[in-house]
């Protein structure tokens, strides 16, 4: 496994790949759903570049980027175990060297969801995102469908700005009990933990309400809200049954619908989400 820390190290690597190359973005302090996508990658690829990065741009002022967890020896240990050819590991400067000025957005669907609650985040994501498929030039590119809403935000600005690669989503990894695994769980005390369960209780009903022929959109915006605000720990950002494309909200589930939820459990702002088929 080779370990890079400059672009122009990475391209010339990469120039020397015959091939596939999947690439996997990640923001290290990896877990079972990140070594899943490298997995993936391993199995549809010959050579597995995976970056790790802690991106500065995508985080709000109000928002954790100096408590991210960090621990690069065990995530290159980890990702040695799972056989990755390749890691991206650069500093903030190479990425953002002095004088940077250039920014992705993607429009419309960044102003709902998570775009409402973390404003700038997703023009920080696509441009890193961008420039990360700029350096590396993979052949597929990996992401989780548990960030369902930045996924939709990728393959948007892939389409947009006809990006030559596949976007392959990979499905959410979960903890035994259904929580979805998350580098931000280990901030999660033990009373917090078991709390946290209520995002999984909530899309679960959803998705019960939904088998048993409930096709009302607000009616499980409705069933859902009060499962959770039952939960003393718990605050909502947003619960969602919106369109899985647009991200538009549904007044009836009349296609297929991506249900998605935001919710502070203590100090900690967890995510999740089910589709409807």
């Amino acid at each position: 496994m080779k370990v890079i820390t400059t672009i122009a190290e990475m391209r010339q690597v990469r120039s020397q790949q015959t091939g596939s190359v999947g690439l996997v973005p990640t923001m290290g302090f990896l877990h079972e759903g990140h070594l899943e996508l490298v997995r993936r990658a391993r199995v549809e690829n010959l050579t597995v570049v995976v970056s790790i990065f802690v991106n500065p741009s995508q985080f709000g002022p109000e928002e954790d980027f100096i408590s991210y967890p960090r621990d690069p020896e065990r995530d290159l240990a980890l990702l040695e175990k799972e056989r990755a050819g390749i890691v991206f590991m650069p500093e903030a400067q190479e990425i953002y060297p002095e004088g940077f000025s250039s920014w992705v957005e993607v429009k419309r669907i960044t102003d709902r969801l998570e775009g409402v609650f973390r404003p700038g985040h997703f023009r920080g994501c696509a441009t890193v995102v961008a420039k990360l498929f700029n350096i590396v030039e993979p052949d597929r590119a990996y992401f989780g469908q548990k960030d369902a809403q930045q996924l939709a935000v990728i393959r948007k600005m892939v389409s947009d700005l006809n990006m030559n690669l596949e976007i392959v989503a990979v499905p959410t990894v979960r903890e035994p009990d259904g929580l979805a695994m998350s580098s931000r769980n280990t901030h999660l005390s033990r009373k917090e933990r078991e709390a946290a369960l209520i995002l999984w209780k909530a899309l679960c009903h959803a998705q019960e309400l939904w088998d048993n022929g409930e096709r009302s959109a607000e009616r499980l915006r409705q069933e859902m809200t009060a499962l959770i605000v039952g939960q003393p720990l718990a605050r909502i950002d947003y619960v969602s049954v919106a369109d899985p494309e647009t991200l538009e909200e549904l007044v009836e589930i009349d296609r297929p619908a991506l249900v998605s939820l935001a919710v502070w459990i203590g100090k900690t702002r967890l995510i999740d989400n089910i589709s409807l088929e």
